[in-house]
């Protein structure tokens, strides 16, 4: 499911951790205020573009569509509306239509083109799109007529499409649900009928996943919180209804790409399959941490199956994400791409539900509407297709820099005035000539220099030095025993330093967060499926 990012929860970080952040937008040349040109041209198109049904707008107003969001969430990309049917179900999914408020070639769109994506840290955002667009005139808020693209599928009772349509509306969303309070509904049976449809559809589709092979590295969110001027990293496990609505998603972008690809024009989220090389050393893996991946059971079914943050389901975790990467876009007009799969999912995959916040998504909907309605892409889109997998690379590069370096900055924090103590820590895996550890407590992931130490063991170790302004954390083993090791739940094992997994700081930067989600995480400060993935 959706990528876990650690986002801000409570009060602003203290003095010496707000300069160590804002010296790294510096350092990264991240992108500042909007220039007043594109201030000026949003304006315009907020009080220009008008909510209004006709000239090729379906008037869709009676549906009772909502939005399901993190609590305080202002850029709203999509709202649904579900319904049961005596042979399965119909969904309505309604994308704002931010292509009709940024004029292709304009000051917004060059703007749009040059950020690639809203940009998450610790400390507040930074959007793709002015505020007055992405948090007013085109986000889909309760009570406010809006302009969407919107898709139509036809379910089966197995949640399968069975007839698709697309196309642009005037709709009315009738209520923002939190995650929360949407579960919570849907649990004491208040739920309207949409809610109360979802677990159905949820479950319905995981099984089609689960049949197509894909797979679903579920992990908790990481939350960072200030207290009384210190800090602390908490897991917050994820409700079953953003599993439910994040399958919602994953539906739309497979039949996007489904669409591009009979139409032979337009731009998939790929990801190639796994090499032998590294299935066989997960596998082995697996074996080592006493938790075995057994022959003839599909990848995605284990992780599935993975459950707890005991020891060794945290080195299994990490270790599994070297089995997903290489994501990226491909463009194409003409022929499809040798690559077609996303194979996390399972299926192709396009990125068309976020266009607030990620570029490509504009590209999808504008190239979608038009195929399956039987007309032609229109120029702008088809002739900048190619340029996009440059762009969004390099955004997913700088999303991931700025995510790693804003949560070291963090964990320094945390640690910092605890020199001298000493921690407990889970190895996760080896790194070069160290090894990746999690500390107990608190929720600190850093490398050790010269551990040797198999993963899944627990390690002792202190603390030597946490430089907030540079996010460095120096940690040594404690006792005077080879590799600090303490113990190891699967027994006695040969160190497996060939056996190297990405930490969970370091994720594929064509991937963040290592499993691609159908969609950023739609937070007020801030994989199958975890893309924005």
């Amino acid at each position: 499911m959706p990528a876990r990012r650690p986002r801000l929860v409570a009060a602003a970080a203290d003095n010496a951790l707000a300069a160590s952040l804002a010296a790294l937008h510096a350092q990264l040349e991240l992108p500042g205020p909007f220039d007043p040109a594109v201030i000026a041209e949003a304006d315009a198109a907020s009080r220009d573009v008008r909510p209004v049904p006709g000239d090729g707008l379906a008037d869709l107003r009676d549906m009772e569509f909502l939005t399901i969001d993190p609590e305080g969430s202002r850029d709203l990309d999509q709202a649904l509306h579900l319904e049961r049917t005596p042979g399965g179900g119909i969904l309505h999914y309604a994308i704002a239509d931010v292509p009709a408020f940024v004029a292709p070639e304009g000051a917004v769109d060059a703007s749009a083109r040059a950020r690639g994506q809203t940009l998450y840290a610790v400390d507040g955002r930074i959007p793709l799109h002015p505020t007055v667009l992405s948090e007013g005139a085109v986000s889909l808020f309760a009570d406010q007529d809006r302009r969407a693209f919107v898709w139509r599928f036809e379910l089966d009772e197995r949640a399968e499409p069975t007839r698709t349509s697309l196309t642009r509306a005037i709709v009315r969303s009738r209520r923002q649900w939190s995650y929360a309070d949407a579960q919570h509904a849907v649990d004491d049976g208040s739920a309207p009928p949409s809610l109360a449809a979802l677990p159905w559809f949820g479950a319905q589709r995981a099984l089609r996943e689960q049949e197509r092979g894909g797979a679903s590295l579920n992990s908790p969110e990481t939350e960072v919180e200030a207290v009384d001027g210190t800090y602390r990293l908490q897991r917050r496990a994820t409700l079953p209804i953003e599993d439910w609505n994040a399958q919602v998603s994953l539906l739309t972008g497979m039949a996007a790409a489904k669409i591009m690809l009979d139409g032979g024009v337009g731009i998939l989220r790929t990801m190639p399959a796994a090499d032998d090389e590294d299935v066989a050393a997960f596998r082995a893996q697996t074996v080592a941490l006493g938790m075995p991946w057994a022959e003839g059971v599909p990848y995605g079914e284990y992780l599935r199956g993975l459950h707890g943050d005991d020891a060794a389901t945290l080195a299994v975790r990490e270790a599994a994400t070297s089995l997903f990467r290489g994501a990226g876009y491909d463009a194409f007009d003409g022929a499809p791409p040798a690559q077609t799969l996303q194979s996390a999912i399972a299926a192709p995959y396009a990125h068309t539900t976020a266009p607030l916040r990620r570029l490509v998504d504009r590209w999808s909907l504008v190239v979608c509407e038009a195929l399956a309605n039987g007309r032609d892409v229109p120029a702008w889109a088809r002739e900048s297709l190619a340029e996009l997998p440059k762009i969004m690379g390099r955004s997913d590069q700088l999303a991931s820099r700025l995510e790693n370096a804003s949560l070291d900055r963090v964990e320094a924090a945390l640690l910092h005035g605890q020199e001298g103590q000493a921690f407990d820590g889970v190895v996760l895996g080896h790194r070069g000539d160290g090894a990746r550890v999690q500390l107990t407590g608190p929720l600190v992931s850093v490398k050790v220099e010269g551990l040797d130490a198999a993963p899944g063991s627990t390690v002792r170790l202190r603390l030597q030095r946490a430089d907030i302004p540079t996010g460095e954390i120096v940690l040594v083993p404690a006792g005077a025993d080879a590799g600090g090791a303490v113990s190891d739940p699967a027994g006695p094992r040969p160190k497996r330093g060939d056996l190297t997994t990405r930490g969970p700081n370091t994720p594929d930067p064509s991937s963040p967060g290592a499993i691609p989600s159908p969609e950023p995480r739609n937070t007020p400060g801030t994989g199958s499926a975890g893309a924005a993935r």
